[in-house]
């Protein structure tokens, strides 16, 4: 489909392509609040090989942007660029009729209730991760952050326990994920390129994941996991001690997504097929773990330069009183550090008219979530850190968006919101936060936005800090492993 002549489309940048591209890559927030500053709620970026990409972030023009049919607006094409990673059948690739009914089998795993019951597995995680960090000098947590939400994941999508399927699914995605930092990771690429240098590298790792999964699910599959009532999400007796081996992985059964997708069926009674669960569990792995690796991240480093907030928030926990603020906190989190500033682009199929502009088919819209969230019209002094804002008044439907919106809303945005309560919680119980040097600036990994420096923080330990049992460890002591963080 050839692309629309700029006279069709809002103004923009008359730069070539590659150079946006390369301007979008390195200083992503810089490009978009240039693109404000010069003409307005709506502007258009046009990056290497793609569609051209209409920024809107008029939340009258968002509305009807989310609200618009299926069959006009397509959200799954407009995200192809992440299919190599994803698949075919990724609920995030899917429009339509496919995306209706692939969402309508993974909604049971992201139900309010079910995310609730793995809170005490986050919160064992999340402590022993936090005790081993390294205090009395600069430490970049994200990378730390990064192996804790892996882990969570791990547990959450396939119930494993530690052992060392855990260990090479968690290398093996680790690496893969890790080429997020290299820029062809925005763009599509060519298949002769692939073969190639790093992409091909990417490859060999992606297709040794894969096995794994394959494997994973033939087991659960011949051993009848994924039935109702086949027991809870938890750490397994004896699992202590185990990397390297067997004896604590979870062999079937549970709540974990997997024991539920597997239990799933379409319209016309079948399973899913493995191809389609592969593509699930590697969307569930991929969408929760960056995403709120980042989002912690950029929370220590406001939470370090805002120590009046911080020490709101350990009193409230150490009060044991309800988490209003807590909550109020992450909702200004994701305002002021949306690692995701793009809601899920769309595709336009037919004519669309937005905002009185009619858009042709071959364009790509965007609500921008870091524009929003940074209208002084929508939120005085948006460049403040100020979590009261949330006291006063709930994040609007189209006004507060790092988990997009409509029918096309991030299925795992509770588990989001737990994964951060409790790893805030457990961080705040046991240390004090400092900041390092100047402000942090913002660094690309491919589709989301994380701390330049890695999230650089100095921890302290906390003179009043309590011991406190931890939820779902078995038998009281649990030994530790030294880990050093490093960035």
């Amino acid at each position: 489909m050839s692309a629309p002549p700029r006279a069709l489309l809002p103004p923009g940048s008359r730069m070539p392509s590659l150079m946006q591209g390369l301007g979008f890559w390195a200083r992503p927030r810089a490009v978009l609040e240039h693109g404000r500053r010069r003409w307005g709620r709506r502007f258009t970026i046009r990056l290497p090989g793609q569609a051209p990409f209409v920024v809107l972030s008029d939340p009258e023009e968002i509305k009807q942007l989310f609200q618009a049919p299926p069959d006009v607006l397509h959200p799954g094409e407009g995200a192809r660029v992440l299919e190599p990673l994803l698949g075919t059948n990724s609920v995030i690739l899917l429009d339509e009729g496919a995306h209706l009914e692939q969402r309508r089998l993974l909604l049971p795993a992201f139900h309010g209730e079910r995310v609730e019951r793995l809170e005490g597995v986050i919160a064992q995680l999340a402590e022993r991760e936090v005790a081993d960090w390294p205090t009395g000098r600069p430490v970049a947590l994200h990378g730390a952050l990064q192996r804790l939400t892996l882990e969570i994941i791990l547990r959450a999508v396939f119930g494993l326990e530690r052992g060392s399927r855990l260990v090479a699914l968690r290398e093996l995605l680790t690496d893969i994920l890790a080429f997020s930092e290299h820029p062809l990771s925005l763009f599509p690429v060519p298949e002769v390129l692939a073969l190639v240098g790093p992409l091909a590298g990417q490859r060999s790792k992606a297709a040794q994941a894969d096995a794994l999964i394959f494997e994973l699910i033939e087991e659960r599959r011949r051993g009848g996991g994924g039935g109702e009532g086949a027991g809870g999400v938890g750490i397994a007796e004896g699992s202590e001690g185990s990397e390297g081996g067997e004896g604590g992985e979870r062999r079937g059964g549970g709540e974990d997504v997997l024991a539920l997708l597997l239990a799933a069926r379409h319209e016309d009674g079948s399973q899913m097929s493995a191809q389609e669960l592969r593509d699930e569990l590697m969307t569930a792995l991929a969408a929760g773990h960056e995403t709120t690796a980042s989002q912690l991240a950029w929370a220590f480093v406001e939470l370090a330069r805002h120590p009046l907030v911080a020490r709101r928030l350990w009193e409230e926990i150490e009060a044991g009183e309800d988490d209003t603020y807590l909550t109020a906190t992450i909702h200004e989190i994701l305002r002021r550090r949306p690692v995701l500033p793009n809601a899920e682009p769309r595709l336009v199929k037919r004519a669309v008219e937005i905002g009185g502009f009619t858009y042709p088919p071959g364009v790509v819209l965007v609500a921008n979530a870091y524009l929003v969230h940074h209208d002084p019209a929508i939120y005085p002094d948006p460049y403040a850190f100020r979590p009261e804002r949330f006291l006063e008044r709930a994040p609007g439907t189209y006004t507060w968006i790092p988990f997009g919106g409509g029918r096309r809303r991030c299925l795992g945005a509770s588990f989001a919101l737990l994964e951060m309560k409790v790893v805030l919680r457990a961080t705040l119980r046991r240390w004090q936060l400092e900041p390092v040097g100047a402000r942090e600036g913002t660094r690309r990994r491919s589709i989301t936005m994380s701390p330049a420096r890695g999230g650089e923080v100095v921890l302290r330990a906390r003179a009043r800090a309590r011991p406190r049992p931890r939820p779902g460890a078995i038998g009281g002591h649990e030994s530790r492993r030294a880990r050093a963080v490093v960035r």
